[in-house]
């Protein structure tokens, strides 16, 4: 691709001391790297707290009746983990954190197309995180609706509704404005030589990724605003009572929810397109076809969203369109998946960390994918819609896949952003008990739904008990190695050896740079004349 970029005296951005001192320096930067560490540790520290969340349900569902808490509690506990899981940590997720931090380094940039826009998206972010914890402890009392905010609860119900949906509006145009500047980024600032078919793969994924936000993202804004504006003015938008319709708003809350899927998924398949071939040492199989197949799933992602819908009442015509679709988009992510094994096929494979978890993506989207056909078919959806089934497909594909990719990335770019390297050998021991807790925890949820356990159900007939009992021993699990996880990640960037500059045989641009790379990422931008994925 490019010559190893020499950098002689050069200043580390984790050490770039600009007009501001101290923290301030830290959330007043325009630097994209200090923003993408900015949402990170942001996005970590919300992801244990939703993590936390969900361990208690998991113990009050260990038996039957009442364990630990009271029904309406449970109800908070459980909306309250879905927001901050769903608008605080996998729709951010990938993309402002590795996006921000590798995508203008990916392509030769020294920075995005509008620094301080990113900034002030952070700071959207923020203000939409603070919100939507503060909803959780006002008078009226946490939200009871589940994220779905699903009319006419939610505007009957007396719980702060407000305050919550109004969180989720203002995180979104977090997601707009971010959208907006790695598309601009993308088309304007690539380095010389580096047409479309030369960009790495995790920015196509996140190029795609950024026109589902721009486009979808304002959808879910406006549906949000007429709920506001429904139990604020009493206008008759989704509330029967008044003359609305409650299938109207789930038809335009599945129109932003269903594409944002993808925005979650997509950086997780860019992400995973990286390290494969880096740890096969391989070419990857397809460019193009893998990059077409972003575009694809981006474009037919927004035509799916009635297969949510299959029981709330639609013409047999919207029914079995529905379905089709839901299966043809299933086939770019196929396209995915083959092409990620035939890269691997008489790859000289290196099975460290950030390879582990990348396999581990592959083995449990392609659960989460084929058990996604089951609720696109029609007659299966019927007998399984609304059972714990559709919570393990759910996970399978959101932690399965954004969960598992972001682990892989973290591990994977870890030596670049701090400079240091962490200890294969733990990092090997909590990827196991990661994954095996994983699906202690979610498989089980697929056997009980089947039998007919109703998913946001506070208590269950006697008859479940095994399944939940298998599945909280799997939450513990999981927790420990996020625990063995975060403290080996973190005592690497604080003491580990020090790293490389190409510790893994890379051949894309930021592992032609120093680590942790210089503050304006390049001295002279690189003029590009190969394949990003020139390994032979």
């Amino acid at each position: 691709m490019a010559n190893n970029i020499e950098q002689t005296d050069y200043v580390s951005y984790l050490d770039y001391q600009g007009k501001h001192k101290g923290i301030f320096a830290w959330i007043l930067a325009t630097d994209h790297k200090r923003i993408g560490l900015l949402y990170m540790y942001a996005i970590a520290s919300f992801f244990f707290i939703g993590a936390i969340l969900g361990l208690l349900m998991r113990i009050e569902l260990i038996a039957p009746g009442e364990t630990i808490m009271k029904p309406q509690t449970y109800n908070g506990i459980f909306t309250v983990h879905g927001i901050i899981m769903i608008f605080m940590v996998v729709i951010p997720g990938l993309s402002v954190v590795f996006g921000n931090l590798f995508m203008p380094i990916l392509i030769g940039a020294r920075d995005v197309a509008f620094p301080r826009l990113n900034l002030f998206s952070w700071w959207i972010y923020i203000l939409g995180c603070v919100m939507a914890v503060s909803s959780q402890f006002l008078r009226q009392g946490p939200p009871d609706t589940g994220w779905t905010f699903y009319a006419p609860y939610s505007i009957s119900t007396g719980t702060n509704v407000i305050m919550a949906t109004a969180a989720a509006f203002v995180l979104g145009f977090s997601s707009i404005l971010t959208g907006l500047n790695f598309i601009v980024t993308i088309h304007r600032l690539r380095a010389p030589g580096m047409g479309y078919f030369r960009m790495p793969l995790f920015v196509w994924s996140l190029y795609a990724t950024a026109w589902i936000q721009l486009l979808a993202t304002p959808i879910v804004g406006i549906t949000l605003l007429m709920l506001i504006a429904e139990r604020v003015f009493n206008i008759g938008f989704f509330d029967p009572a008044l003359g609305g319709d409650p299938v109207l708003f789930q038809h335009l809350f599945w129109i932003y929810s269903h594409p944002a899927v993808y925005i979650m998924i997509l950086p997780a398949m860019g992400v995973i397109t990286e390290i494969i071939p880096t740890f096969s040492q391989r070419k990857v199989y397809g460019y193009k076809a893998v990059a077409f197949s972003s575009l694809a799933i981006a474009g037919v992602g927004f035509l799916v969203w009635g297969h949510h819908m299959f029981t709330s009442g639609m013409s047999n015509t919207a029914l079995w369109f529905f379905s089709l679709l839901t299966f043809i988009v299933a086939v770019p992510s196929a396209i995915k998946v083959f092409n990620w094994v035939a890269t691997m096929y008489k790859g000289s494979i290196d099975l460290k960390p950030p390879m582990l978890y990348a396999l581990s993506f592959i083995f449990l989207f392609m659960i989460g994918g084929l058990s996604g056909l089951v609720l696109g078919s029609l007659a299966t959806d019927v007998h399984v819609h609304d059972t714990s089934f559709v919570v393990a497909h759910f996970h399978y594909i959101v932690f399965g896949g954004m969960g598992f990719a972001f682990f892989a990335a973290i591990h994977y770019w870890l030596p670049k952003i701090y400079g240091r390297m962490y200890n294969f050998k733990w990092a090997n021991i909590a990827w196991a008990v990661i994954f095996v807790g994983f699906n202690v925890l979610y498989f089980p949820l697929f056997i009980i739904g089947m039998q007919g356990m109703p998913r946001r159900y506070y208590d269950y007939l006697p008859q479940f008990q095994t399944g939940h009992v298998i599945s909280t021993i799997g939450a513990f699990m999981l927790i420990i190695g996020f625990i063995m996880m975060v403290v080996n990640l973190i005592n690497g960037a604080r003491n580990g050896a020090k790293a490389p500059a190409n510790p893994w045989n890379g051949n894309t641009l930021e592992w032609k740079i120093p680590s942790p790379p210089p503050h304006e990422n390049f001295d002279q931008i690189p003029v590009i004349t190969e394949d990003p994925y020139n390994y032979l």
